[in-house]
């Protein structure tokens, strides 16, 4: 899991201010939409291989990659935004990897996408998953520390409540956001249960009568996509389908779409 947030910072509460209009309008009730995708992206190719660990699942693991969610979520945005696959290319040794990840790494995952003439190639792969399984040292030194993520401000927005008319309008960036060809990191939780303080990156969306479902690409389970549902009536987020994570009510927030929030 992503780490678990105990402490408020005084005096700082930040909350989504970008409007991005209203949730699609319900379908017939008789209807049932095909996901709309993030126009580009593909699960199987453009995530990565290995996981974040569970530290509590490895208590006697040593250097275990754990707590590592935040970054690993944030490069997904990172490498569609700003890196390109080149198959045809020969193959870097593993210190010329471990740069061009920190090119990656390096760029804000809230600025534009990058021209493909002017992104970080990366040579002998031909997308996300088959390079980080073929070259995971490389790609866990390129991407560096967790520390500033763990610090970032705006993840003590765990420690408050909020209203549904704030989820409601984090849903409704959301589907603007993926609309637009965006993938939206997302801060999930739902403490104070001490299980979900965690971050995943949503990539598609259902708009159904009652709810939508977002799919979600989760760190902790790179297998197979999770879903968090929008539930309509009552203009909450809930954890459909998330590893390690029992079924319920959790609030969510926009994460990495500013120089602050």
């Amino acid at each position: 899991m992503g780490i678990l947030v105990r402490y408020s910072l005084l005096g700082l509460l930040v909350f989504t201010t970008a409007c991005a209009g209203t949730l699609p309008p319900a379908p017939p009730a008789v209807s049932s939409p095909a996901p709309v995708a993030a126009p580009g992206f593909d699960f199987a190719r453009d995530t990565f291989a290995f996981p974040n660990e569970i530290r509590a699942r490895h208590p006697d693991t040593p250097d275990l990659y754990a707590n590592y969610c935040f970054v690993l979520a944030r490069a997904v945005r990172q490498f569609f935004l700003f890196a390109r696959f080149d198959p045809a290319q020969p193959k870097l040794d593993e210190a010329g990897y471990v740069e061009r990840v920190r090119h990656v790494a390096a760029e804000a995952p809230w600025h534009p996408a990058r021209a493909l003439d002017d992104r970080v190639v990366i040579p002998g792969y031909a997308g996300l998953r088959d390079f980080s399984g073929a070259e995971e040292a490389a790609v866990k030194t390129g991407l560096g520390g967790r520390f500033w993520t763990l610090v970032r401000p705006t993840n003590w927005r765990v420690t408050f409540p909020v209203t549904p008319s704030h989820q409601e309008t984090v849903a409704s960036e959301i589907v603007a956001d993926l609309d637009q060809g965006r993938l939206v990191q997302l801060l999930v939780t739902n403490w104070p249960t001490p299980e979900l303080n965690h971050t995943v990156i949503a990539f598609a969306y259902r708009p159904m009568e009652t709810v939508v479902e977002f799919t979600v690409w989760d760190p902790n389970d790179p297998a197979a996509p999770g879903v968090i549902t929008f539930e309509r009536p009552t203009r909450r987020f809930v954890a459909t389908r998330l590893y390690d994570t029992q079924p319920g009510p959790i609030r969510a927030f926009r994460m990495y779409y500013g120089w602050l929030l």
